[in-house]
């Protein structure tokens, strides 16, 4: 109740206009949830870059807070960054997208301001930050939490109040299975309580082939019929599902999100490889931006080591182009 309460009494002063706000000089879309981790943030910036890059929509940039990296104040992921200096995903987005200026500061508003010369600033994780207003407002919702059916922290995954769902243009639910039927559709938005003008979409999960997370990855090992699973996500159950098709999953090394992999973790790494001599070795995107600043990864894990790159696609290509269409228009 008092965690309510302060939410609550947060939001007020927000929507009162007692707490200034802020617009950003250029038009900006936020991404984010009401809930603890895991609904897929990352993936749908992705997602984001691409649609709006594939419509000539640039230059573009990321505003990320940088979750547990080690350094403060403004700072750019470039092509030398590491997961410690600027967070792992935000290192993971300026990997793949390297024509993306990508930027990490607490301070948003100021983020914004330094990120003015581009056309589209994407934020990241942004929807709590009421200091900055933002053009277009994403909020994700993980198909297998709904937020209607669970409690704010610490007895639930809950960070926000549900009825700030209000605020957001757009709502998504990611995760998703590949089909769902009409009535499904309808389910959730009468639960999620949308108002007519805000728009509800469905997307889910793709995996792509596994990757090298160092040079050194010797892609023979990929036909192994055995794997070791080394993560530190949220949730992993989608990808212990995805990979039980294909391996046995013979050990699980499993640590906390944004877990940062010290040299005791290495050795118990290579100690599970050495036990599976004939094994891969598979890790999530996200977890090799952090395996990559660790120094002295023997060479059991480098020629062994794997991830399997994510992304979030739409449930039909209608509500892509309605999607694409929305977010256009909004960036204008």
């Amino acid at each position: 109740m008092i965690y309510r309460l302060i939410l609550a009494l947060r939001h007020l002063a927000y929507d009162k206009g007692w707490k200034k706000t802020f617009k950003a000089a250029v038009p900006t879309v936020s991404i984010g949830n009401l809930t603890v981790g895991g609904t897929g943030k990352t993936p749908h910036t992705e997602l984001l870059l691409q649609i709006l890059q594939e419509n000539w929509v640039v230059p573009l940039s990321v505003l990320s807070r940088g979750y547990k990296r080690k350094t403060r104040g403004y700072r750019v992921a470039g092509p030398d960054a590491t997961a410690r200096e600027v967070g792992d995903e935000p290192l993971q987005i300026a990997r793949k997208f390297p024509a993306v200026t990508v930027a990490v500061d607490k301070n948003r508003v100021r983020g914004c301001q330094e990120l003015a010369s581009s056309k589209v600033i994407i934020l990241d994780d942004a929807f709590q930050y009421r200091k900055l207003e933002a053009t277009l407002n994403i909020v994700l919702v993980d198909y297998s939490r709904p937020i209607f059916k669970d409690s704010l922290m610490p007895f639930g995954h809950l960070r926000d109040l549900p009825s700030q769902l209000k605020r957001a243009q757009i709502v998504i639910v990611s995760k998703c299975p590949a089909e769902l039927s009409d009535e499904e559709r309808a389910e959730w938005r009468a639960n999620l309580k949308l108002a007519d003008e805000q728009e509800l979409y469905f997307t889910t999960v793709s995996y792509c082939p596994p990757e090298g997370v160092f040079p050194e990855a010797d892609a023979h090992y990929l036909y192994s019929q055995r794997l070791v699973l080394l993560s530190g996500i949220a949730n992993n159950a989608p990808l212990r599902m995805y990979l039980s098709d294909t391996y046995k999953i013979a050990q699980r090394l499993e640590y906390p999100d944004h877990h940062r992999f010290s040299k005791a973790d290495i050795r118990t790494v290579a100690s599970a490889a050495k036990a599976n001599p004939t094994a891969c070795l598979m890790t999530t995107e996200k977890d090799a931006q952090r395996l990559r600043d660790c120094k002295d990864v023997p060479a059991v894990i480098r020629e062994r080591l794997f991830y399997v790159p994510i992304r979030a696609t739409f449930l039909t290509q209608e509500e892509e182009a309605a999607f694409t269409a929305h977010l256009l228009k909004a960036v204008e």
